[in-house]
């Protein structure tokens, strides 16, 4: 829960949205080039069932071989093992008449909505645009994980954004026929990655912190050979109050330190008078394990859960280090560790 107090405030940060309206953060990205992978995922939690839900699309152009489209999505229910159905893989086609922008088997993306079906689960899903935000119809301000201009120009070898960092879900999630409607408090997000594949080991944390609040942390090693021997490099972006820290995170990513583990791990790091602590616990059983395959075909494991645990710490260094505010999720952290293979 947070930590009592008013409004924060952390000097030298960025108002969210400054960069929104020269940047694309959702629209397909991909223009028939080989070696690129493309996804879009969408994760949710509803506090008043403590259920969680992972819904991932993928467009994979391979080095060799014709592109594919596929995905999964995970459900995560309290008391119970996690259940996780693969959709595709499928021909990537045109946007189709209804301007769907991601869709194989009964899959499909079409922003605000996202529904379809696969084995034992079904899901039909929309997030609720905040019609007076900069991103429009899409929600609030796009959360930029990776500098604007990094995403914008392709420069590394992968990037996320998130262009609907939180926003409230309606409709349902269906586990072997047995409907799940989504209350009134559910909240989720939806991220957008574009590059040539995973990394080489990475962590990521979506956490929501209430009152449209977020932190995103993605923590990855490069699996280009030198830099795949650096420890993991910390891109962290906080929003509170309408403005989000560190103002550059490329510049602020050296000054953070990552212990990637399971089952918990964590990020420390200070950026002039303040300090970040993340500690993230994704237990076995409340976690599915996902096997990548990258456009080279390369293989990676992930181990996600949308019922991991994280506490977030931040401290204001005055005359000494002062606790500014303080996050505890039990239940409701978006989280995953990525290893090879």
């Amino acid at each position: 829960m947070p930590h009592p107090g008013g409004r924060l405030a952390i000097p030298g940060t960025r108002r969210s949205g400054d960069e929104a309206p020269a940047v694309d953060a959702l629209s397909p990205r991909w223009r028939g080039q080989t070696d690129r992978a493309e996804v879009w995922y969408a994760t949710l939690s509803d506090p008043a069932t403590g259920l969680g839900c992972w819904i991932h699309h993928e467009l994979t152009s391979p080095v060799e071989g014709s592109p594919y489209a596929h995905g999964w999505t995970a459900v995560f229910r309290p008391d119970v093992p996690p259940v996780m159905e693969r959709f595709g893989p499928g021909p990537v086609e045109e946007r189709d008449a209804t301007g769907a922008w991601a869709s194989v088997d009964n899959a499909v993306l079409d922003p605000p909505s996202m529904h379809g079906n696969a084995g034992r689960v079904a899901w039909d899903v929309r997030w609720e645009p905040d019609e007076a935000s900069p991103a429009g119809s899409l929600g609030s301000a796009p959360l930029f994980t990776f500098p604007a201009w990094a995403w914008e120009q392709e420069v590394l070898p992968a990037a996320q954004v998130v262009p609907v960092p939180s926003a409230p879900f309606t409709g349902e999630v269906s586990v072997d026929g047995e409907p799940h409607h989504l209350s009134e408090r559910s909240t989720g997000n939806l991220a957008h990655i574009y590059g040539h594949g995973s990394a080489a080991r990475w962590g990521w944390l979506h956490a929501e912190l209430g009152g449209g609040d977020v932190l995103e942390v993605v923590s990855a090693v490069s699996r280009r050979p030198g830099l795949n021997r650096l420890p993991p490099l910390a891109f962290v972006q906080l929003r509170a109050g309408g403005r989000d820290w560190p103002r550059d995170p490329l510049v602020a990513a050296p000054l953070f330190r990552t212990r990637l583990r399971l089952p918990t791990w964590r990020v420390r790091g200070t950026v002039g008078r303040w300090r970040l602590r993340v500690d993230v616990t994704i237990t076995p059983e409340r976690s599915v394990r996902v096997g990548y395959v990258d456009p080279d075909g390369a293989t990676a494991t992930c181990t996600n859960s949308e019922l991991a645990d994280a506490e977030v710490v931040l401290e204001h260094r005055r005359a000494t280090w002062e606790i500014e505010r303080r996050w505890e999720l039990r239940g409701c952290a978006h989280a995953e560790i990525g290893t090879r293979p």
